[in-house]
């Protein structure tokens, strides 16, 4: 196998602290996003998406979505379970995750893909371009804040994000939040449970590694 990535960003993050958790070390290669390598013939050739991370499987599958690779890798290395141990705890993970990324992920970059001038003609992933809309920047502040609600409530009395242990959930929301800070949104001195958790989190070796 071998892994395409781009540690910084927010999807190769969460694949990034996945692996650590579960001490899987992969041949890597990294995609540099800023200089643009994405978009070149040779990146584009082993995935014309020209997003990261991708995961090149020894069988010449190549899988380009966070979720696939977690539950590929999941099957593969069963140690340290993420994506839960019966069929209830993986339905409320998966389903975490996918709010996280609809509701959390995708609201910054609402705001980063629309309200910052680098990314014009680039407001969404991948090789077509799409202009930038400003007002959806506008929009996805207010969404990220709403998001913050959302997790607060949820966390209320809980240690982690779904059951008694910590999952592809806790880090969904925390490379959302983490995210968030790129556009200097903060998790707001009310959510009090969001807040606990998040100091809880951030003293995991996982997530205190960043390439």
């Amino acid at each position: 196998m071998k892994l395409y990535t781009f540690p910084p960003a927010p999807n190769p993050r969460r694949l990034s602290i996945f692996l650590e958790e579960k001490g899987i070390d992969l041949d890597t290669q990294v995609v540099d996003l800023m200089a643009g390598e994405q978009f070149s013939q040779e990146y584009r050739a082993i995935n014309p998406c020209g997003t990261v991370p991708a995961l090149f499987l020894d069988k010449g599958v190549l899988l380009t979505e966070v979720v696939g690779i977690y539950s590929y890798l999941e099957s593969t290395f069963p140690e340290t379970p993420l994506l839960g141990t019966d069929n209830l705890s993986r339905a409320e993970i998966l389903s975490w995750d996918h709010r996280c990324f609809v509701e959390g992920f995708q609201a910054v970059a609402e705001v980063l893909r629309n309200g910052n001038k680098a990314f014009s003609g680039r407001a969404l992933p991948g090789p077509v371009a799409y202009e930038q809309i400003p007002e959806l920047a506008v929009r996805g502040h207010q969404r990220i804040q709403a998001f913050y609600q959302v997790l607060d409530k949820h966390l209320g009395g809980r240690q982690y994000m779904v059951g008694d242990s910590f999952t592809v959930a806790d880090i969904a929301a925390w490379v959302f939040v983490e995210f968030s800070g790129w556009v200097k949104e903060r998790v707001p001195e009310a959510c009090t449970a969001l807040t606990s958790w998040c100091e809880r989190t951030k003293t995991r070796p996982s997530v205190q590694l960043k390439s």
